[in-house]
């Protein structure tokens, strides 16, 4: 049985609604009248949305809007919310390649192709490769999840404000520090894959 990757019909309709979700208030569930009445998007090919959003993380079994939903209507944070959402969606394209994003149409379609076994011209294999690209057009996978670009963070500061031990000296003055882990979990039945995510977790980022 082939590997099945998020596609829909009609790709350029899916970002058409996920435009009009950063204008319209966020509903209790995403449901077909709210598509349809409030957003405004009525037919078969945006009625795919639901079940493509479900396998984005942005909407929940129940169709209730994640929290990457909201961070995605964020414009500080929208691209960088898509960006996330395509990685988990597509979790085996950053498997095998984690610059999956940078890929060139014939590249990203063999990358598609060798993981989902179908048949070079196949219909599907197209489909896939466009939702994607569609997708793509909405992230940003430049920057961190903090909203600070990659290039940022390994910046050499000479005023030495940049240096690690700066968080050990904050606290001298009374400061506390707060921060959030945004933790995209692969699909996976093997607990041993969950362990070892937390136990890394555990040693390097939970420590005193």
């Amino acid at each position: 049985m082939s590997t099945k990757l998020p596609y829909v019909a009609q790709p350029g309709s899916m970002v058409s609604v996920l435009n009009k979700v950063k204008q319209a208030k966020t509903p209790d569930r995403f449901t077909q009248d709210f598509l349809q009445t409030t957003l405004g998007c009525k037919g078969g090919n945006y009625a795919q949305f639901i079940p493509l959003a479900k396998k984005l993380g942005m909407l929940n079994s129940d169709a209730s809007p994640t929290a990457l939903y909201k961070s995605f209507r964020n414009n500080a944070s929208s691209g960088i919310a898509m960006a996330q959402a395509i990685k988990s969606a597509y979790h085996e394209l950053f498997a095998r390649n984690e610059a999956a994003d940078k890929l060139d149409n014939n590249q990203l379609k063999g990358l598609v192709l060798e993981i989902t076994g179908l048949d070079d011209g196949n219909r599907v294999l197209q489909l896939t490769c466009q939702t994607f690209e569609a997708l793509k057009k909405l992230a940003d996978f430049k920057s961190q999840p903090g909203g600070i670009p990659a290039e940022d963070t390994r910046e050499d500061r000479k005023d030495g404000k940049g240096d690690p031990g700066d968080a050990d000296r904050d606290t001298d003055v009374g400061l506390n520090l707060t921060y959030t882990i945004n933790l995209v979990l692969p699909k996976t039945d093997d607990p041993a894959v969950f362990n070892a995510i937390f136990r890394s977790l555990r040693e390097n980022l939970l420590r005193k």
